[in-house]
């Protein structure tokens, strides 16, 4: 039985949305009796419906219903993309020109001049690069985040880490990081590489329980009330900071944001439109650096997810 519903499960979050067919495992179908199909039963009308594709041997084609019935439900601020799989919502920030003008103000002498101009003023022309950083080892045994601190090995980390970043060459803009104690600590010591790069904290980074995860885990239960508290902040802290580049923006940016593994992993399914819920089938190392690219065309790109191979194996945690 758990078989069966992991790869219906499986059909579901690869279509992102609806699902025409789910695949299940089970046994030797039963044979007919008569050889032909079942008669409708008297006083009903027999619907037309399309043939469905034959199933494999051993395999049963669920109908939509029961496919969409067997998918665990979505938290209430995830917008889930219509169609099948493979579909790519080119407007998932909220800023694909065509959505950010009133198509009935246009004016009906000019028509599709003024319409165009209108739509390449929105147009992004600059990309951005997110350097999604997570914070480094920190003292588990600290009962209240004052106390978290950075361990030793954690300070050399972060040391790495903005060696790394420095030695990357790129004209950084701003360093936005998590107010929580780790995290601050990671900043102060990167920035020491990246002299005159504004640093901006902010509690929407914080780190959290961002959706139940899928499959769950046994070593890690948070209370349901906890996702409904920081899954609506980290969904927030997603749609604040990642987005294509604002129309005015003339360069490409390169930004850092130091904050957590739960954060960097959820915002990671969001951006590829994965589904959220396969954010603890990753792991990311401490100190680690995930580059994610937003083109002016909204289309999103992952260079790298959780690199630590600036570092020397006997440096790398995950704690």
């Amino acid at each position: 039985m758990s078989f069966r519903r992991a790869l219906a499960l499986a059909a579901c979050g690869l279509a992102g949305g609806s699902v025409l067919f789910s695949a299940v495992a089970v046994g030797k179908p039963p044979a007919r009796s008569g050889g032909g199909d079942a008669e409708p039963r008297p006083g009903t009308a027999a619907a037309a419906v399309p043939a469905a594709p034959a199933a494999p041997q051993g395999l049963l084609l669920l109908p939509p219903a029961a496919a969409a019935a067997s998918c665990p439900p979505a938290a209430g601020w995830i917008e889930r993309a219509g169609g099948t799989g493979g579909y790519w919502d080119s407007n998932w920030d909220r800023r694909e020109p065509l959505a950010l003008i009133n198509l009935k103000k246009k004016n009906e002498e000019t028509g599709e001049e003024e319409l165009a101009s209108r739509l390449d003023h929105c147009k992004a022309k600059a990309t951005r690069h997110i350097f999604l950083i997570r914070h480094s080892q920190y003292n588990l045994d600290g009962r209240a985040d004052k106390d978290r601190t950075l361990t030793p090995l954690g300070r050399e980390q972060a040391e790495l880490t903005g060696r790394r970043l420095a030695s990357l060459g790129l004209k950084f803009d701003q360093i936005i990081h998590s107010s929580m104690t780790r995290a601050t600590e990671t900043t102060e010591i990167i920035s020491k590489y990246l002299p005159g790069v504004k640093k901006i904290s902010t509690d929407l980074l914080r780190e959290g329980a961002p959706i139940e995860p899928d499959p769950p885990v046994s070593h890690w239960k948070p209370e349901a009330v906890q996702y409904y508290e920081d899954g609506a902040r980290i969904e927030a802290a997603f749609r604040n900071f990642i987005h294509r580049a604002d129309a005015k923006q003339e360069e490409d940016s390169y930004e850092i944001f130091v904050c957590h593994a739960n954060v960097i992993r959820y915002i990671v399914c969001r951006a590829l439109q994965f589904p959220p819920e396969g954010w603890l089938r990753m792991s990311l190392n401490n100190g680690s650096i995930t580059h994610l690219v937003i083109r002016p065309n909204g289309r999103v790109a992952l260079r790298t997810l959780g690199d630590t191979g600036f570092m020397p194996p006997d440096k790398i945690t995950r704690t």
